[in-house]
């Protein structure tokens, strides 16, 4: 291959992609790149159970739905939270209800101003765009790469939840509704509005603060 995106084509061609890939230029930063797109392949998370210690009904306020070109299932999908180093595992809508079909290509992520989790970055949901880079998490912290096909903001009523995980805690602002949902330690979903203090849901932890989606090493509260 001679460009990155012959190599994510080369290494997803029927859903399996090739074993490898021999890249022509040689230059050690080029390199990198190619072995940085190979290793997203398969990547893995660690994931934690969180306590959940507050829920507190907000008033109305933006939220954002991202809906991908990928079909999410049960146990599936996107880290998003009000801190860069702590983020909930929001659910994908791939359940059916009785209010509404079930959209698995969709998640309803959150209030405007969160970050989403993307590789070793973040970004606010209200970045985000139509063709923009997302990874997929599962209950396992399998970890796999979307695009965006559009994103829908709308004015919601929300919610605030609180959970402390190995002593950090951190916070996410959802839409206060029957389908969106958090997911469980063993890959179910549960449902924001039959949520309660001291469940247990699905969070991942980080270490460093961020500037523009990159981590820093600097006191930060």
């Amino acid at each position: 291959v001679k460009t990155l995106e012959d190599a994510k084509v080369v290494l997803t061609t029927l859903e399996k992609g090739a074993d490898g890939i021999v890249v022509e230029r040689a230059e050690r930063d080029v390199l990198k790149k190619f072995s940085d797109l190979v290793s997203e392949e398969g990547s893995r998370i660690e994931l934690k159970e969180g306590k959940v210690m507050d829920i507190k009904q907000l008033g109305m306020g933006e939220r954002v739905c991202i809906d991908t070109v990928t079909l999410m299932t049960v146990g599936e999908g996107m880290l998003v939270g009000n801190r860069a180093g702590f983020m909930f595992l929001i659910g994908s809508e791939s359940e059916e209800s009785e209010y509404v079909a079930s959209r698995p290509f969709r998640v309803n992520a959150g209030s405007v101003n969160a970050y989403i989790k993307v590789g070793e970055k973040t970004k606010y949901l209200s970045e985000l765009k139509a063709g923009d880079y997302v990874e997929i998490a599962d209950f396992n912290g399998r970890v796999k790469g979307s695009y965006v096909g559009r994103v829908k903001i709308e004015k919601r009523p929300l919610m605030l939840i609180r959970a402390i995980a190995d002593g950090e805690e951190g916070t996410v602002i959802l839409q206060n509704a029957e389908t969106i949902k958090l997911v469980l330690p063993g890959g179910k979903h549960v449902s924001v509005s039959s949520l309660k203090k001291g469940d247990k849901v699905l969070v991942w932890v980080g270490e460093k603060a961020r500037h523009f989606g990159t981590e820093v090493e600097e006191f930060i509260i």
